[in-house]
């Protein structure tokens, strides 16, 4: 990787549950990237709002709570209020396969659910911040 991209991971929502976040932080972190991890509990405001503050070209969301639907479009209309929509959305976590279309209808760019690997995340974030 010849740039460093920047990357923030974000937990939206009430949804506790970090493990998986937290490695998939780590392994971008292993492969070059600067990874800003915002915790747990965030509103979709607050994940958009550091952001743009943290000048990143991608958020990483996960969701195992049943509320991507809601909660990942909302971050990538926080972003698009913040004049900040050209900062690439991906999220992941337990998705059904039903639901993968409409989210990427709703601007998120790449959708993992279990059983995608390390290296098909870390693949698809610098995809996508490249093609920023």
């Amino acid at each position: 990787m010849s740039k460093k991209y920047r990357v923030l991971i974000g937990k939206p929502g009430l949804d506790g549950h970090d493990r998986g976040a937290k490695v998939i932080a780590q392994a971008l972190r292993d492969h070059g990237f600067e990874v800003i991890y915002t915790g747990i509990r965030r509103s979709p405001a607050e994940i958009a709002a550091a952001a743009v503050q943290e000048d990143v070209d991608a958020v990483g969301l996960s969701s195992l709570s049943g509320a991507h639907l809601r909660l990942f479009p909302a971050v990538v209309e926080e972003l698009a209020k913040a004049g900040a929509d050209d900062i690439v959305v991906v999220g992941g976590g337990v998705i059904p396969e039903d639901d993968i279309a409409t989210l990427k209808e709703a601007g998120v760019r790449e959708i993992f659910t279990p059983g995608a690997t390390l290296e098909d995340v870390v693949n698809a974030f610098q995809g996508v911040c490249e093609k920023k």
